[in-house]
């Protein structure tokens, strides 16, 4: 009778175990539905991230450093397609009028994706308004810099020589309504003068540009130029940024100097607006997973790629804040 009542506490043992087991999940991403009350099961098959311009540039590598840490947070393989032209917007439209299912996130690039659609030219229907952006991955500090024979050995040099002589300083940049235009409009108004842009389609022709001596100053970002800062082929007069980067800790900031003037390229996550908010937190969780995944992180440091992680409100307020800047500043 003894061994009986055992075996019966005993099956009662394993079965509360299986229930408790079972209740806890098997590392499948689970979210209770608001609207329902039910189990949303997502992902249930690989995750497509659309990259709104060319193989090899900053904004594909970023990508595909984050791609595997991902996938391993979601559960699901993410699998990263390029889809280029349009200043990114062919990308970014084909994200806006993507399935609201969360299988088709992309990186919206801040600020360069305002140009699209507050430029009444571009009579374009999409805005950043139709996508849910869920938080920032990298923000890439932009910076000035010059040969190390160039006259200008400081920004305040570069400044008092074109208040001097007005549209004869030549600088790099990447298209209208850029960061790097936009840099360049903020230290025009700040000087009282004009600077001469020369419009490139990468940041390697700006790079030979100015290493040959055709165009004195590149307007570039961090990750593009930490290499040649230390074979010491350029000098990096100011970053364009509120604080001094890590990766070049010795170089001072505009502000610090007495400019003020910032740009940057802050790449961020997003998916089509009206994504259901169960799926959107799932994204996000794994999102800051892998943004902040020990192996990510060292791989981002060995590219000289800056981690600012906002998301929320703050990440709003970030986006809203740079578009009506954009906006004042290109007359829109």
């Amino acid at each position: 009778m003894i061994l009986r009542k055992k075996s019966i506490w005993l099956i009662c043992l394993i079965v509360i175990m299986a229930f408790l087991v079972s209740a806890c999940g098997g590392g499948q991403k689970q979210q209770t539905d608001n609207s329902g009350g039910q189990e949303v099961q997502f992902p249930t098959k690989p995750v497509t991230l659309i990259v709104p311009y060319g193989a090899g540039g900053g904004t594909d590598v970023t990508a595909r450093l984050l791609a595997e840490p991902l996938g391993k947070y979601l559960g699901q393989p993410v699998v990263v397609i390029n889809v280029t032209g349009g200043g990114g917007w062919n990308g970014w439209g084909q994200l806006a009028q993507s399935d609201k299912d969360g299988y088709t996130i992309g990186y919206v690039n801040i600020p360069n994706v305002f140009a699209g659609y507050l430029d009444p030219a571009m009579n374009r229907s999409e805005t950043i308004d139709s996508f849910t952006m869920i938080m920032n991955h990298v923000t890439d500090p932009g910076l000035y810099a010059v040969r190390p024979d160039s006259p200008f050995k400081t920004m305040q040099d570069l400044i008092d020589y074109a208040k001097e002589n007005p549209g004869k300083v030549s600088i790099t940049a990447h298209g209208s309504g850029g960061d790097e235009y936009l840099g360049i409009k903020q230290l025009e108004q700040f000087a009282g003068t004009e600077f001469t842009m020369i419009h490139n389609d990468s940041t390697a022709e700006s790079i030979a540009q100015v290493l040959g001596g055709h165009v004195d100053v590149l307007g570039a970002n961090v990750s593009e130029v930490t290499s040649l800062v230390e074979n010491g082929e350029i000098v990096v007069l100011g970053l364009a940024y509120d604080e001094r980067s890590k990766f070049l800790p010795d170089v001072p900031t505009l502000k610090e100097q007495g400019i003020d003037a910032v740009h940057f390229a802050a790449r961020g996550l997003a998916v089509p607006a009206g994504t259901p908010d169960e799926i959107v937190e799932i994204l996000a969780n794994a999102l800051e997973q892998a943004v902040n995944d020990s192996e990510h992180i060292q791989k981002c440091d060995e590219l000289g790629l800056s981690l600012i992680s906002m998301k929320g409100q703050e990440y709003t307020d970030f986006i809203k804040f740079w578009e009506a800047k954009v906006k004042d500043l290109m007359g829109w």
